[in-house]
């Protein structure tokens, strides 16, 4: 009995060490089962965006918006980007890498870096067009979308592989619904985008002139700028019928590629949270409840599945002066360029230095040719005389001097007409004291002094009187350039003074 109950107690312990056994294996199990399942529903780290457009056509600042970055910097060539996306529900956060391509079509080579066989079904395109530019809008859509649909043609896919990405959106066009017309969760009827991707049941016909050029890739067009807008209607006389226009032409285009389409402002901020919320959707499969827009012509939102032939025609009511069938480019014309002339003649072409020499020369010698030379007996007006040119006209006048003879006013203006110079009458006082001296000095006893002694002294004073009056009367002759007035005869006080001079000689 004791070797039976021994026996049972073993058993039952080693019982008991397998159920703990089982109940820690089954723990790490439930361990692993959350981990693989909390890695199920983390966001995605693959997930690409590829921007493509023409220059100034404003993918920079679009990506910088989407970034929040307040400083962009344009980058060339393949530009890597990417934008923080948070899950706020599951508190998680990944990046969304962005590939942007510069805006010449000849870069088209460097999407091997961007889209690969790899990474295409995680990849989504935004198209990008301005409205500054609104006459070349539908030239750059066609031509961004060829050059993409060249570049997958390259990749050499797998046929059934790419055939399911363009089935895959087909579906997704076809189960578009209006955010609040969704069935309830629990209905049988719903159909969403994730039950749909393990689906192998036949594609419905699409409606006409839709998804005709499928590319399996998300593509969005983005009209960027369109606070241009009312430039366009000041500037350019855009009506709203142009503006239609060109809506319809680009919604057109999305129903070809199965794209949806956003006009958006970074300027005014129009559209730009809105097509955040739609890339994070489309990508990540967050929720959006934003129906379509296209009441504000400068904010429309068209998501993809929405639009149709139907919808379209609606803005053909606008329309008076032109047709939908009209050629883009006949009803949005380009303006003509308008060239600055200003611009032009700031650059200044230097002329050759002989030429411009030669040219001066002859100049030059025409004028001097044809200069009006003075009249030949044209006289000095009395009145513009300088006041030493009138002392010499006056002093001529007086003395009846000849013109030719008449010398610098400086030299003349000392001798004062009618009077004596200073040093004659400095030489006139000495020989007068001298012969006071004489006198004084020689003279004799009363009655001694004899007659022809005076008669010598009185004739020596006389002949240097003489002599002063002849220098004064003659003096030496200096060509004039100036024209002189006719001569006048000398006053008679000149001949009155040399009689009395000539009296007083005598006398002596």
């Amino acid at each position: 009995m004791a070797l039976g109950g021994a026996r049972s107690a073993l058993s039952g312990l080693s019982d008991l060490r397998k159920e703990k056994a089982e109940e820690k294996e089954n723990l790490w199990k439930k361990i692993l089962g959350e981990v693989q399942s909390s890695e199920r529903n983390k966001l995605p780290s693959c997930k690409s965006v590829l921007v493509l457009g023409d220059n100034e056509s404003g993918k920079t600042t679009l990506i910088a918006k989407l970034q929040g970055n307040e400083d962009p910097k344009k980058g060339s060539g393949l530009e890597y980007a990417y934008i923080d996306v948070r899950d706020e529900y599951r508190d998680d956060h990944t990046r969304l890498s962005v590939w942007v391509l510069d805006g010449e079509p000849v870069h088209g080579e460097l999407l091997e870096y961007a889209v690969n066989p790899t990474n295409l079904e995680h990849t989504l395109v935004l198209l990008t067009v301005s409205m500054t530019t609104p006459w070349a809008i539908m030239d750059q859509l066609h031509t961004w979308a060829s050059t993409l649909q060249d570049h997958i043609d390259k990749l050499n896919l797998d046929p059934d592989h790419f055939k399911e990405r363009q089935d895959k959106m087909s579906r997704l066009w076809q189960d578009y619904v209006e955010p609040g017309d969704e069935l309830e969760a629990g209905s049988p009827m719903k159909r969403s985008s994730r039950n749909l991707e393990g689906e192998d049941e036949p594609v419905l016909p699409l409606a006409e002139n839709v998804l005709t050029r499928n590319l399996g890739l998300h593509v969005i067009v983005v009209v960027t700028k369109t606070d241009y807008m009312s430039t366009l209607e000041k500037d350019y006389d855009y009506k709203e019928e142009h503006f239609d226009f060109i809506q319809q032409s680009i919604r057109k285009f999305c129903l070809q590629y199965g794209a949806a389409l956003f006009y958006t402002s970074v300027k005014e901020d129009k559209n730009c949270d809105l097509l955040y919320k739609y890339l994070v959707h489309k990508i990540y499969n967050f929720p959006f409840r934003t129906p379509a827009l296209v009441v504000e012509k400068d904010a429309v939102f068209i998501p993809a599945g929405w639009d149709n032939e139907k919808k379209i025609a609606i803005l053909y009511e606008n329309m008076h002066t032109m047709t939908p069938e009209d050629y883009y480019t006949d009803v949005i014309v380009r303006p003509p360029v308008v060239r600055k002339a200003v611009a032009r003649e700031v650059e200044v072409q230097a002329e050759d230095e002989q030429a411009f020499l030669a040219r001066h020369l002859s100049q030059l010698q025409a004028g001097g040719s044809g200069a009006p030379h003075p009249p030949q007996g044209r006289q000095e007006s009395p009145l513009r005389q300088s006041p030493a040119v009138q002392k010499t006209s006056d002093r001529r006048v007086s003395t009846g001097v000849p013109a030719n003879q008449i010398g610098s006013p400086k030299k003349i203006e000392t001798n004062k007409p009618g009077g004596q110079g200073p040093s004659e009458g400095v030489l006139a006082n000495f020989f007068n004291s001298l012969l006071s001296k004489k006198t004084a000095t020689n003279s004799p006893p009363p009655g001694a002094i004899k007659a022809n002694d005076k008669a010598a002294m009185r004739s020596d004073a006389a002949a240097e009187l003489d002599r002063l009056t002849r220098n004064k009367k003659t003096p030496a002759p200096i060509p004039s350039t100036a024209a002189s007035p006719p001569q006048q005869p000398a006053p008679a006080t000149a001949t009155i003074n040399n009689n009395n001079t000539d009296a007083n000689s005598s006398d002596c």
